[in-house]
């Protein structure tokens, strides 16, 4: 029987640029912490062990090959804690070479439970990683019925949908999201895009679904050291980090909103929230219907 409650802590790291080592021991510093203060399950934001860095040569080589150590690392991890782990995603290269953004569920006894290869790609990711083909699946896991997604495919109302169909209750959203992803013109028109973007759809996707979604993006540096570093791989360009981790619940709405540097929010699912929002609206009533005029879109 799965708990009525589940403690969540989202872990809004910085990942230090093409740094897997410095990054895995950042991650299990926050991870242990979130364990001892009673979390059940740990996220991770996107590319939490590289960071998003394409240009550099040696971008490839070090996402496969520290890919190859991470997930038995974070396995071992979460067996020893008894805390679930999502760790982000993990670059890893396919036998053909290719790259693929993988997103894994690890049980709080060590176990992959769950694995998620990203299908919709921000348009620089596209010719540097491929899209998954499989279609959106929910695994079964000591929480119940959960999905994954990861960033871009927030925008998607179909991608969510289908993992509600499929009887998710709770899906987690690793993301790397910048306030710059606007472009100029966005940028332009509102330099606050992006955030009104996140703040209103990660509330939408909880409410229009009666499903609890858990989003972790990547945080800006807190350090000026870090900072100075971050910029210097970046070609001498800032990045705006958007950050903004939180947990959107229907009824409630955001909760343990994080702003847009490094930090932790460990916020609770009370399951009885979303039965009340599914009493509301019938979302899934609707949905599990024969007759259900948008059948063919899920």
């Amino acid at each position: 029987m799965p708990p009525s409650k589940i403690k969540i802590a989202l872990i809004q790291l910085y990942p230090k640029p093409l740094s897997p080592t410095h990054n895995l021991s950042k991650a299990e510093s926050q991870i242990r912490l979130a364990a001892s203060s009673g979390a059940h399950l740990a996220v991770l934001p996107e590319y939490a062990f590289t960071s998003w860095y394409p240009s550099s040569p040696s971008f490839s080589a070090t996402c496969a090959e520290s890919s190859r150590h991470l997930l038995p690392s974070l396995q071992r991890l979460a067996a020893s804690l008894s805390i679930a782990i999502v760790p982000g995603t993990l670059v890893e290269k396919r036998p053909d070479g290719a790259l693929v953004n993988v997103c894994y569920f690890i049980s709080s006894t060590g176990d992959v439970v769950g694995r998620y290869v990203k299908r919709n790609l921000w348009h620089p990711e596209r010719g540097v990683v491929e899209p998954g083909r499989e279609p959106h699946d929910v695994f079964e896991t000591e929480f119940g019925p959960v999905g994954l997604l990861v960033c871009w495919d927030l925008a998607f109302p179909e991608a969510m949908r289908e993992l509600v169909a499929k009887g998710a209750k709770l899906v987690i959203v690793p993301a790397w999201w910048l306030l710059s992803d606007a472009g100029e013109e966005g940028a332009e028109l509102n330099p606050d895009c992006e955030r009104v973007f996140l703040e209103s759809m990660v509330v939408c996707r909880a409410f229009e679904n009666t499903c609890a979604v858990a989003f972790v993006n990547a945080g800006g540096p807190s350090t000026p050291k870090d900072e100075e570093e971050d910029i210097k791989a970046n070609g001498g360009r800032k990045r705006e980090y958007a950050g903004l981790s939180q947990l959107g619940m229907p009824i409630l709405g955001a909760l343990g909103k994080l702003g847009q540097v490094e930090g932790m929010s460990i916020q609770e699912v009370d399951m009885g929230v979303l039965d009340v929002a599914e009493r509301t609206y019938k979302v899934r009533e609707d949905l599990s219907k024969e007759d259900w005029h948008y059948r063919s879109c899920v």
